[in-house]
């Protein structure tokens, strides 16, 4: 069996540069939107009922100025989605 694994800090997606420990609220958000189909469909069309709601009954440990971000944040797909948070970020 072949495992792949993804070291998201290389990619461009989270480029701002913070700390691991600061990302992982982050990362956690989007392993369970890239995991789950349901989660994922509730972080697009309700985030801010995905971010309260949490992933297998635990919730994400996000700034203040994550959680504005991802619940103001429309997109299509989750590309655009990561797309338009990873922009809103590095704007701060």
């Amino acid at each position: 069996m072949t495992m792949f694994t993804l070291d998201a800090r290389s990619a461009s997606s989270f480029d701002y540069r913070k700390p691991v420990s600061e990302c992982s609220g982050l990362h956690r958000l989007f392993t369970a939107a890239i995991v789950n189909s349901q989660f994922r469909e509730k972080l697009l069309s309700e985030p801010e009922m995905a971010l309260a709601s949490g992933y297998l009954d635990q919730t994400f440990a996000l700034t203040d100025q994550e959680k504005t971000i991802i619940s103001s944040v429309r997109a299509r797909d989750l590309t655009d989605f990561a797309q338009k948070v990873n922009q809103a970020l590095k704007a701060i």
